[in-house]
């Protein structure tokens, strides 16, 4: 093997990765909930009050009902004070 085919097989290895990274990103993603009226003020996901903020880390008080943060599925109601709708 000379040098260019030694140098593209491991740009190709690192793409493979690469895709292979995203995908397990994706799939860890789809496994999260929004959870509600556990956010820390500054450290929300988002809100589902557009009237309030636009979105991510603009929370102005914890705990707001009315602004998630994505946990794990199944977590949600296991935290206290967490419910899965907007209150």
């Amino acid at each position: 093997m000379d040098n260019r085919q030694i140098l593209s097989a491991a740009i190709g290895s690192l793409l493979v990765l690469g895709l292979v990274g995203n995908a397990s990103a994706a799939d860890k993603k789809m496994d999260m909930e929004q959870c509600f009226g556990i956010a820390k003020a500054g450290k929300n996901d988002c809100s589902s009050n557009k009237s309030a903020h636009s979105c991510a880390g603009q929370a102005t008080k914890n705990n707001d009902p009315m602004d998630f943060v994505a946990v794990p599925k199944g977590t949600c109601e296991k935290i206290a004070g967490g419910t899965l709708k907007a209150m």
